[in-house]
């Protein structure tokens, strides 16, 4: 776990911090785009149209993956409480269980001297700061699709054809997204007692998780989880690949690489989902998670989309 990958000083500036989560997620979304700028010239498409249109789905991406988060993911109150009374908010990667002073607590969290213990700083704007992580990925997808749906359908750049041009960008972008996770300490998994089991430091979200389920006390190290954020890492990784290199050079039509994504990460983020541990929304007894409800509509559109075009009388002709 390393919430904070590079930091250093500069003068004027002062501290200056790369946190992993945003850092890797953004080196995503560079590899995301080169890839589709790049096949987009063999497709003669327009260049710079295609920018703006990627430029766009990272925006609306982060906006639609917040608001799913804020939803969906059980933090809400923590977002309003951080505003109107923070004491409230526990804090969950302090370096102590009981402070006296700031300075034990690390980061910019306060003590309470009433309690003794840390908490996060008052700020009103924390649900902005998505740079801290609190983005849930299926959020960003939907609200980035229905941007790119109206986009390029109102500059004639053909949805199928821009579609099958970023699909297998998504999957890699994620596969480094899901990195940063893991070293921030988010999304982890169900306690295991197996050989692929990791530790979480105490003091990080999964110790604090567990804390409050009463699996250990304070006093106790955190037991070993699933590393669920690296077994989406690599299926991503993996759904990359097929995408790219398997599916992309032997489509019938345009629009296939886009529908084998839906199917493949929904398939893949179902089965991961079972043993996710963290905070994400539970339906129906606890037995469905949010994630899960929304990959069954995904993944019966990808069969939708893929019957559709199966069933054009024109293969690759209309994008």
């Amino acid at each position: 776990m390393r919430p904070v990958l590079i930091q250093f000083k500069l003068p004027v500036f002062g501290d200056v911090a790369f946190t992993a989560y945003f850092t890797l997620l953004t080196l995503g979304f560079a590899l995301a785009i080169y890839l589709t700028l790049r096949e987009a010239k063999g497709l003669k498409m327009d260049y710079e149209r295609l920018l703006d249109h990627d430029l766009w789905m990272v925006v609306w991406g982060i906006i639609g993956a917040r608001v799913l988060h804020l939803v969906a993911d059980g933090h809400f109150h923590d977002y309003v409480n951080l505003c109107t009374n923070s004491k409230l908010v526990p804090a969950i990667d302090a370096r102590t269980n009981a402070c006296t002073s700031a300075a034990q607590c690390g980061y910019d969290y306060l003590c309470d001297l009433a309690t003794h213990k840390c908490y996060p700083p008052t700020d009103c704007f924390a649900w902005l700061k998505v740079w801290r992580g609190g983005l849930a990925y299926y959020g960003g997808f939907l609200f980035a699709v229905g941007f790119a749906i109206y986009y390029t359908r109102r500059h004639a750049l053909g949805w199928w054809r821009t579609a099958d041009l970023s699909s297998p960008g998504i999957a890699l972008g994620l596969f480094f997204g899901r990195l940063g996770c893991f070293l921030n300490g988010c999304c982890w998994g169900k306690v295991t007692q197996g050989s692929l089991g990791v530790v979480f430091p105490r003091g990080g979200a999964a110790w604090r998780s567990q804390v409050d389920m009463h699996l250990i006390s304070e006093a106790q190290n955190t037991l070993p989880v699933h590393a669920t954020q690296l077994y989406e890492s690599i299926a991503c990784l993996a759904i990359f690949v097929i995408l790219y290199y398997v599916v992309r050079p032997t489509r019938r039509h345009f629009g296939d690489v886009f529908a084998w994504l839906l199917i493949l990460y929904a398939i893949a983020r179902s089965v991961i989902e079972i043993w996710r541990d963290d905070d994400r929304g539970v339906f129906f007894g606890g037995y469905i998670s949010t994630s899960q409800l929304i990959s069954i509509p995904l993944f019966l559109g990808g069969l939708g989309v893929l019957i559709y075009l199966r069933r054009r009388a024109d293969p690759k002709t209309v994008g």
